[in-house]
């Protein structure tokens, strides 16, 4: 398979995507021939590591017409304007999430590339839905399960972390960091199957970070067909059950289970468990899901929609917003102190 010669621009979150770059099964889609960063030591020191073009600038990136995609990983505050200059140049792009702050800037620059015929992906919510939430869609289906009434989603890490002046110490870009940060992911699986919110309500505090922003949140969403959902996303936790993503997802007549319980560690699977009511006795059905999960780079499908390929039943750019506006909602929560409509 050919791949394609990409650029990563932004290094600081980047460079972990250079990482995964450089390892199956990325490797095999995409090789880096160009790498950006506003601060030139960084870009040089990335550049001769990879032994790549290096540039300070995005325009001269951009003008760069042996580099058909870019990897924009800056901080989510204004990059609905860098992903426009970027799909105007002619090139196709992958991000990553929070796509942007401003729910209506992301729609349209997404709507955008949609009519430019630029290809424009990110890892959350992903381009085709994950196999995960498929698989959740499917028993839904087939037992006949009804609709979705309530959810608790969690997902920690263990940070201990110091203000360095980045987008992370600032509250406006950076609203209920937790969240933001890592709670954004469930956020947008849950919005796939309860659709659109109705009213947001956050709890936050701050327990062990140097940071000016929240390291430990609860995050409330009332939908428009009556669900409710409660996000916990923490930074506080140390019991190496990182970024498990665990779910609890009540239906009519059923609930489902995504990551039940402790795991050993080993990141190659997830666990799904689903039971109903099957006359007065309870059905169970368990799966094991292969990773990558949901909130993975589909750069697969990113190789595929470069090279023309068509994508049936691909998230819409209103899927996409429809996370973006629970987002822009709580940060004005986070302000009030109280439920806001979104």
């Amino acid at each position: 398979m050919k791949q394609i010669p990409i650029a990563i621009v932004g290094l600081n979150f980047g460079r972990h995507i250079v990482d995964q770059l450089l390892e199956e099964p990325a490797r095999k889609y995409f090789q880096i021939t160009a790498v950006c960063d506003l601060d030139k030591a960084k870009a040089e020191a990335m550049g001769k590591r990879l032994k790549c073009k290096v540039y300070t600038d995005l325009d001269a990136l951009l003008a760069d017409r042996e580099i058909p995609a870019i990897g924009l990983y800056t901080g989510p505050g204004g990059r609905a304007g860098l992903l426009r200059r970027i799909i105007r140049a002619g090139k196709d792009v992958m991000t990553t999430k929070p796509f942007e702050l401003d729910p209506q800037a992301a729609l349209d620059v997404l709507r955008e590339a949609w009519r430019s015929k630029r290809i424009l992906h990110l890892n959350s919510p992903a381009p085709l839905i994950p196999s995960d939430l498929k698989q959740i869609a499917l028993w839904r289906d087939e037992f006949n399960l009804g609709r979705p009434v309530g959810a608790r989603a969690d997902v920690w890490a263990n940070y201990r972390e110091k203000a360095d002046g980045s987008w992370y110490d600032n509250p406006k870009l950076c609203p209920v960091a937790p969240i933001f940060r890592l709670g954004i992911y469930l956020i947008n699986d849950l919005v796939r199957f309860f659709g659109e919110p109705r009213a947001v309500q956050v709890f936050h505090s701050r327990l062990f970070t140097e940071r000016p922003t929240p390291d430990n949140a609860q995050l409330g969403i009332h939908f428009k067909n009556g669900g409710l959902v409660n996000i916990f996303s923490s930074f506080c936790i140390d019991d190496l059950q990182y970024y498990r993503n665990t779910l609890t997802l009540n239906f009519e007549r059923g609930t489902v289970y995504r990551n039940p319980g402790p795991s050993p560690c080993d990141w190659k699977s997830l666990d799904l468990v689903m039971v109903t009511n099957r006359q007065g006795k309870p059905l169970v059905r368990h799966k094991k899901i292969a990773t990558p999960p949901s909130g993975s780079y589909q750069w697969d499908v990113f190789h595929r929609a470069i090279r023309g390929a068509r994508l049936p039943d691909a998230t819409t750019p209103e899927e996409i917003v429809a996370g973006l506006k629970i987002i822009a909602t709580m940060a004005r929560a986070e302000k009030s102190g109280k439920t806001e409509k979104v």
